[in-house]
């Protein structure tokens, strides 16, 4: 992941444009996470302040299902702290000269600039992804490349974090980068019960594969669902994979195989990640000792948690308390 995502201020403002023949599910993605009032944290209001803008005054949707009217001028997105460009079809027609020049003219004053599945054809047309990480959705990832080859396409990635841009592999990765982007803005806890109002995993991290060989379990008693939720609820205890795999009444190789098709990661990974979050949690909360953090979470020791807090957010504990906990300024003990 990488290090650029900065913490929005009250108004932070987002702009996403609707352009002609936009998916409709990108869109709602957005806006959901976005821009609808929170009351699971409280809040009367949404996290940030949304707006949908578009170059012409009528949009019609991906193939015509429907026409969007209302929407502000694309000069909305001068305002905007953070623009999010959605993905649509059509990718080996450029988008407009009008598209093109409001995403540029954002990205160079500093605003951060994302994109949802192929909405990274745009970001690169309008020269943004030059030399930089980037992804796309798989089945587009070769015409990506014969388009755009000085873009580092890592094409079998949920998404990818490059600081002041992110792209997003496809329509439901557009809610884990959504949802990383409420995390890194406003911390684990805020985005934990936000994917609780979704029902959706809180946290997979952007490396892992876009799809998996088998979506569903061939039979339902081979959901990972039960013994998910069991280890949950023990990530502060010893927990091994064998452990894991020994719940399951599986073999560790059987449970890896599960984890692939079901989650698209691997069983040690899915723990860490969980931990880390359990941690950032426990920070959130202020606890103030980092040894305490480290074993309540199931990390062992301070100097694990420090590296693998540091890999998954960007920043150190001390750092992160700063930005998100209860009481800014101390400096975490060890």
């Amino acid at each position: 992941m990488a290090q650029g995502s900065s913490q929005p201020k009250p108004g932070h403002r987002v702009a996403v444009i609707v352009d002609e023949g936009t998916n409709p599910f990108e869109v709602g993605v957005a806006t959901e996470l976005f821009g609808l009032p929170r009351p699971e944290l409280g809040l009367a209001g949404p996290l940030y302040d949304v707006t949908l803008c578009s170059p012409t005054r009528e949009v019609r949707m991906n193939h015509g299902f429907f026409t969007m009217t209302g929407v502000a001028p694309l000069d909305a997105v001068d305002e905007a702290d953070t623009l999010v460009v959605p993905g649509r079809p059509d990718n080996v027609v450029p988008r407009g000269a009008a598209v093109r020049e409001a995403i540029r003219r954002t990205h160079a004053r500093g605003a951060r600039v994302m994109s949802l599945c192929t909405g990274s054809f745009a970001l690169a047309e309008a020269g943004l992804l030059q030399g930089r990480r980037a992804t796309t959705h798989w089945r587009w990832a070769d015409t990506f490349r014969a388009l755009h080859p000085g873009v580092l396409l890592e094409p079998d990635v949920l998404f990818v974090d490059d600081g002041d841009i992110l792209t997003a592999s496809g329509s439901a990765a557009a809610l884990d980068l959504c949802l990383h982007v409420v995390r890194r803005d406003h911390g684990a806890e805020v985005a934990v019960a936000v994917s609780r109002r979704l029902v959706f995993a809180a946290h997979r991290d952007g490396g892992q594969k876009q799809f998996v060989e088998r979506p569903l379990p061939d039979v339902p008693d081979e959901s990972l669902a039960p013994l998910l939720v069991w280890a949950q609820a023990r990530l502060g205890e010893p927990l091994t994979v064998a452990d894991l795999a020994a719940r399951a009444a599986v073999s560790p190789a059987t449970l890896h195989r599960r984890f692939r098709a079901q989650l698209g990661t691997t069983p040690l990974a899915w723990l860490t990640g969980e931990r880390v979050t359990l941690a950032c949690r426990l920070i959130e909360r202020g606890e103030e000792r980092l040894d305490v953090v480290a074993a309540r979470s199931g990390l062992g020791t301070a100097a694990n948690l420090r590296v693998l807090v540091r890999r998954e957010t960007g920043l150190s504990p001390s750092a992160y308390r700063r930005r998100f906990g209860p009481r800014g300024g101390e400096p975490l003990m060890s």
